[in-house]
């Protein structure tokens, strides 16, 4: 069953929390320069419209740590994000700048899936860790984070994709013994965020 969202909005100077999309449907549609957007807690929201109901600041909460997340959005393939918990990109401290565009992204090889874009991120946040020190690393990966990064692969699975779990896995095995974690954040809490799915 799906998390129950909540909507913020701000409409003419009004803001809001409402309950349902159609709700805050009601409230928004027809009208120039309303803002919505939806949370999965009122914290979000209420923290969201005390900024400015500004679309950029979308992680207002997030823990210390290192963040990563993939995406399918602008139609040139896939992009890779990792960042810290303000959102500023990490990939620099491992890549050369040349591979990265102009957000701090990089994109995944040519015909990647967004699975395969999700793993390498993986990977370099774990490099990023092991280089920076940090002891966690948040993603919203429920397939990276709770078997591929584990060495739990399907057969079907593209060969590339089964080699970079398998590389993942070992630094992931390397960086819980040092006391690292790895936890999921919702896509609305990941400051890596690439903001190309619903919701």
């Amino acid at each position: 069953m799906a998390k129950k969202k909540v909507y913020a909005y701000l409409v003419n100077g009004r803001k809001g929390i409402a309950e349902t999309w159609p709700e805050c449907e009601a409230i928004v549609k027809g009208t120039a320069g309303a803002k919505f957007k939806g949370f999965e807690s009122r914290i979000e929201a209420e923290k969201w419209l005390e900024a400015g109901a500004d679309y950029g600041k979308k992680h207002l909460t997030a823990e210390k740590g290192v963040y990563f997340d993939a995406g399918t959005g602008p139609g040139n393939g896939v992009e890779v994000s990792v960042t810290d918990e303000k959102g500023k990109s990490l990939l620099k401290k491992i890549l050369p700048e040349k591979e990265l565009n102009s957000k701090g992204r990089q994109y995944a090889p040519k015909g990647a899936t967004n699975n395969y874009g999700e793993l390498l991120a993986c990977k370099y946040a774990l490099q990023i860790a092991e280089k920076e020190g940090a002891k966690n690393i948040f993603g919203d990966s429920k397939l990276v984070i709770d078997y591929w990064s584990k060495w739990m692969v399907k057969k079907d699975v593209a060969l590339e994709t089964v080699k970079l779990a398998k590389e993942v896995s070992g630094l992931r095995s390397e960086f819980e013994k040092k006391g690292g974690r790895i936890m999921r954040v919702s896509g609305g809490s990941n400051p890596a965020d690439l903001g190309f799915h619903k919701g």
